[in-house]
């Protein structure tokens, strides 16, 4: 089993699209797509389900997600201009969710964006590492006007997980 190395932290917990969305998604995703499910071939895809890479031959699905439209409407605020949705893989059938918890994807760079209530952008910060991921949350959690923090993938911008406190 491929899996990403995760942190050993106990302030901050990582949360895999919630298992609602999945139902969702694996149906019609947030472009009003229908989704096609497909077997990895190569594995060592993101899955925001269970926050691991994909392993050679399972089935997955490339949808596209709008986490923040999401929250959004949970929370009743109007993103705006920052609502965007982008492509994420998610397992094709329902699946166990995360294994334990840490931080998963945490060695390679990453983006933290941080969120008002009002589901605005405060910033963001480029960190690479467990241990700069959680300062940049320590940093982001310190305001109190941070609602929620998101984590992306530099290379593409893909949403990784959102970060809550414990």
């Amino acid at each position: 089993m491929t899996t990403d190395m995760t942190t050993d932290m106990t302030t901050y917990l990582a949360h895999p699209v919630d298992r609602v969305a999945l139902k969702e998604l694996r149906v019609v995703d947030d472009a009003g797509r229908e989704t096609v499910p497909v077997t990895d071939d190569e594995g060592g895809d993101p899955l925001r389900c269970c926050l691991r890479r994909s392993e050679q031959g399972e089935r997955i699905a490339l949808v596209s997600y709008a986490p923040l439209r999401r929250w959004a409407a949970e929370t009743g605020v109007d993103p705006g201009a920052y609502d965007e949705q982008g492509p994420v893989f998610i397992h094709a059938e329902e699946c166990a969710g995360p294994e334990g918890d840490g931080l998963p994807f945490a060695d390679e760079h990453r983006t933290v964006r941080r969120y008002s209530g009002e589901g605005h952008i405060l910033g963001g910060r480029l960190v690479k590492g467990p241990e700069a991921l959680e300062a940049a949350f320590a940093e982001a959690f310190a305001d109190p006007e941070v609602a929620v923090v998101h984590v992306r993938a530099v290379e593409y911008g893909c949403f990784l997980y959102a970060v809550g406190r414990r």
